[in-house]
């Protein structure tokens, strides 16, 4: 299964490759080979203590209470990451303060993330693990678009979670 992971992502590199080069040749200018993003900023959940709240509105802005979509960048601040789905927390000025969210099921085993299930966010109906020890903030120009309305007992869980490991209110 890794031989033929790896396979599979070598054939998305090559892919972006071919995109970008056809790219180049078409517009006859230079292009940056990393897009301009405006990534998520990644602080530790003790250090970024916030009033939890839960207020979704499927109106086009992001609002506490949904999973959005937005570019995050990987742990080692190398300047690659992926666009990933966000549980949006609660807000920070302008920001909005999310929790990353993965389908890989080897993270039923960590502490550090808490299983919400499935919903509309993911188009193959996977269970999906919210990180609990990661905040993310991110400017709500950031985001591309809504996902999906976690609902209330799911987001209380995480709320709960997050009261109880880091002093959030």
């Amino acid at each position: 299964m890794r031989h033929a992971a790896r396979v599979a992502n070598w054939g998305r590199a090559l892919r972006q490759a071919a995109r970008i080069g056809l790219d180049l040749l078409a517009t006859g200018t230079q292009r940056r080979l990393a897009p301009q993003r405006t990534p998520a900023r990644s602080i530790p959940a003790q250090d970024r203590v916030c009033t939890i709240v839960y207020a979704p509105d499927l109106d086009g802005a992001a609002d506490p209470g949904e999973i959005v979509w937005a570019w995050v960048p990987f742990e080692e601040n190398d300047g690659r990451g992926k666009d990933r789905p966000l549980l949006v927390v609660g807000r920070r000025g302008p920001d909005l303060v999310g929790l990353m969210l993965s389908s890989r099921a080897d993270r039923a085993d960590d502490r550090d993330w808490l299983e919400i299930g499935s919903g509309a966010w993911d188009r193959q109906g996977r269970a999906s693990y919210v990180r609990l020890d990661r905040v993310l903030e991110v400017d709500e120009h950031g985001v591309r678009r809504e996902g999906a309305v976690l609902d209330r007992d799911r987001f209380e869980r995480v709320a709960r979670e997050l009261r109880a490991r880091f002093g959030w209110r």
